[in-house]
């Protein structure tokens, strides 16, 4: 069976087990590089406003180390305290960008694919392994693909940095008569355009290849029509089998059913096709019940029953067959025919009360 569904042709869409089944397991359509420009975009935003913050940080670090070298002299004794305030400071200064970088990539994530946790993806395989396998995933389409990409953004990325000093060439020569400050506020000026012109390009790719991941997701989750026949086996259960438990229950039904007739008040026939057993209890129910309907060989069970407990059995056509079409099985009667059935039960008592 397995051979066979590789060998249609899977040409009808996911169907909703199949796409959370997927989905547990971790695959979902994304654009890696939808994560990285974003985290990239972040980072610059934050150079933008808190450059000169960082700027100032580092330097009072640098301060710091200098003050402290001068007070004492670093030995065996002190250099672990020293380590860790300087780890201390460099993680004070580090925490707002790699904060700011790590929740952005968190963020264009799930603007993505929502909120996924799944282990498959870590799960130690000897299949990952395996050097065949991992030598065919070398010049596979997907591969080719992702080298295709990243050489185009490659060379899209040496394009912008050589247009942007390209334009440059000419502030070049005016450094030579800048404070050394300044020079490196420009070279920070300059990379912060080249920065800035590769996140807009990157930003095109990026929607152009979450429109190709969706695509490709799209087209390796697509099933075969014995795909989804199977699915539908395993979610709805096989046909033969629901087909047994329904004659079963209805077996169960039959056998409550014929256990009622031997406590009804009266049993309807048509006479031969039509027996229709019905109680009513004044105490406990506002209308005659419907305790037992059936025809033909179930029709002659009820009608047997009922003559082995004394059931009275009455012949009428046309109520017989109103109460067979209008009336199931545990139902009242309805209002309309209240008269035609109260005659019947008078009928049976009289006849009773006549015996007594």
């Amino acid at each position: 069976m397995a051979e066979q569904n590789q060998d249609q042709e899977k040409t009808e869409e996911a169907t909703p087990k199949k796409r959370e089944e997927a989905r547990n397991k971790g695959q979902v359509a994304k654009s890696r590089d939808a994560a990285s420009v974003a985290v990239l975009l972040a980072c610059l935003i934050f150079f933008w406003f808190g450059a000169a913050g960082m700027i100032e940080n580092m330097m009072s670090l640098a301060r710091w180390l200098i003050t402290q070298s001068s007070q004492f002299k670093v030995d065996i004794n002190n250099i672990q305290d020293l380590s860790i305030s300087l780890a201390y400071k460099i993680s004070a200064i580090l925490s707002p960008l790699l904060l700011t970088a790590f929740l952005m990539a968190l963020l264009a994530n799930y603007l993505q694919v929502g909120f996924v946790l799944s282990t498959e993806s870590v799960q130690p395989k000897f299949s990952k392994i395996d050097p065949i396998k991992g030598f065919g995933k070398l010049f596979a389409m997907r591969s080719l693909v992702e080298l295709a990409k990243n050489i185009f953004k490659i060379s899209i990325i040496g394009f912008i940095v050589y247009i942007t000093f390209k334009g440059e060439i000419e502030n070049f020569i005016l450094l030579i008569d800048q404070s050394v400050w300044r020079i490196l506020i420009y070279i920070g000026e300059v990379a912060f355009k080249i920065v800035l012109r590769v996140c807009l390009v990157l930003i095109i790719l990026a929607v152009v290849d979450y429109i190709y991941q969706k695509w490709e997701f799209e087209k390796n989750l697509k099933m075969s029509k014995q795909e989804i026949k199977d699915e539908f086996k395993q979610t709805e259960g096989n046909p033969l089998i629901k087909s047994r438990i329904k004659r079963l229950q209805r077996d169960a039904a039959r056998k409550r059913m014929m256990a009622n007739i031997p406590e009804a008040d009266v049993v309807i026939t048509n006479p031969t096709h039509l027996a229709l057993a019905l109680s009513y209890d004044s105490t406990s129910l506002s209308a005659p019940k419907m305790v037992a309907k059936g025809v033909g060989f179930i029709a002659e069970n009820i009608k047997d029953i009922a003559r082995k407990n004394n059931v009275p059995i009455v012949e009428n056509k046309p109520l017989a067959r109103v109460l067979y079409k209008t009336v199931d099985v545990d139902e009242t009667i309805p209002t309309d025919l209240y008269r035609a059935v109260a005659e019947v039960l008078a009928f049976v008592y009289n006849k009773k009360n006549n015996k007594g």
